[in-house]
């Protein structure tokens, strides 16, 4: 963890401090652990950090809005209070902007406790004032992705509403601030985004991870022909899928989590739920694919846990975040615990 910042939250709330400035320094060789106080606001769900100042860290909650650390984690405020809507999927901060900050609505991980949301907000001051954006019925955002070069182009990864079909899901790009949206990868009514990457290289390349899935009172239907990976190289405007032969399992597809390695985008990782559900790897940048690992400790339902990251300085440096949070040394051939648990954390969000 030297000269690292590892910052992972668990199934917890937050309440305000007093005011105090940390010096990140004096978290060298120090064993990760949780910085959040005891209040329950749900699980964490979405973690952004304006780069600029690593302190200033974004966290979005299940039930419980959005809050902001001014001090890498030590105390924290929220910030979304008067918005009509407390469940929160996405957050996204404007690098080149820190005040211009999106909080996409709509908790992503769709089990029977889920709450859905209420479209797009957008702040153009911090987070004093939110306004709504679009995207209303969309009911669950997953990700959002701001343009390096042209923050005003936005991408928008749409679940759609776990409870029924709706024809509002799937990937939508604004190119003017979210003024207007078109929806540029669309499946069926029934197929949502779970997940969507960029190449840090290139940002008109993406990869889109499509969910077929639905939820009822009494039973959860996860997978079908809508899902899959889905590549883009011109902005979004089109997308071809990869099948099982470009190395994907075959048959119908579950959830799918996405990963890029940051220092050799030509290296993606793909958490596949199948009939046996794998670790997928990519090296040609998301044509070929192979699958890697079966191990236990990549994680278990996958319906819920399906987010996986790679250290932005090793791309061999993988994380996957379930009950507990494991870690790969190995390119994702070979897991193990790097975080248990004494009490009984859902991981859902991490920030490396």
């Amino acid at each position: 963890m030297k000269n690292q910042l590892f910052l992972l939250l668990f199934l917890l709330g937050f309440a305000p401090l007093g005011a105090q400035k940390l010096d990140l320094t004096q978290l060298e060789g120090l064993k990760i652990r949780s910085i959040g106080p005891a209040g329950m606001s749900g699980r964490v769900t979405a973690i952004d950090v304006w780069l600029g100042d690593p302190e200033m860290i974004y966290v979005g909650t299940a039930s419980g809005g959005v809050w902001r650390s001014r001090s890498g984690g030590v105390t924290w405020e929220p910030i979304f209070d008067e918005a009509p809507v407390a469940s929160i999927g996405a957050i996204a901060v404007n690098q080149k902007n820190p005040d211009e900050i999106w909080v996409g609505t709509g908790e992503g991980n769709p089990r029977n406790t889920q709450n859905s949301g209420q479209g797009l907000f957008k702040t153009i001051d911090g987070g004093k004032t939110w306004t709504c954006v679009g995207l209303e019925d969309t009911r669950v955002i997953h990700r959002i992705i701001l343009h390096r070069d042209d923050p005003n182009t936005v991408f928008v990864a749409a679940l759609g509403s776990a409870w029924g079909p709706n024809p509002e899901r799937g990937v939508f790009k604004s190119t003017d601030g979210g003024k207007s949206w078109r929806k540029v990868l669309f499946v069926n009514d029934s197929t949502g985004c779970a997940d969507l990457v960029i190449d840090p290289r290139n940002p008109n390349k993406f990869l889109a991870a499509m969910w077929e899935y639905g939820r009822k009172p009494w039973t959860f239907h996860s997978g079908g022909p809508g899902s899959g990976i889905f590549v883009s190289f011109d902005g979004g405007e089109s997308w071809k899928k990869r099948s099982s032969e470009d190395g994907l399992p075959k048959g119908d597809l579950g959830r799918i989590g996405l990963a890029i390695a940051p220092s050799k985008p030509d290296i993606v990782y793909a958490l596949v739920e199948a009939k046996e559900n794998a670790l997928y790897k990519s090296t040609d940048g998301g044509f070929k694919w192979r699958k890697v690992s079966t191990d236990d400790n990549i994680g278990n339902r996958p319906f819920y846990y399906s987010d996986i990251f790679v250290d932005p300085h090793n791309e061999n440096r993988v994380f996957s975040l379930w009950s507990i949070l494991s870690k790969s040394e190995d390119g994702g051939k070979s897991w193990s615990p790097w975080v248990g648990w004494k009490v009984h954390p859902d991981h859902h969000a991490f920030w490396v």
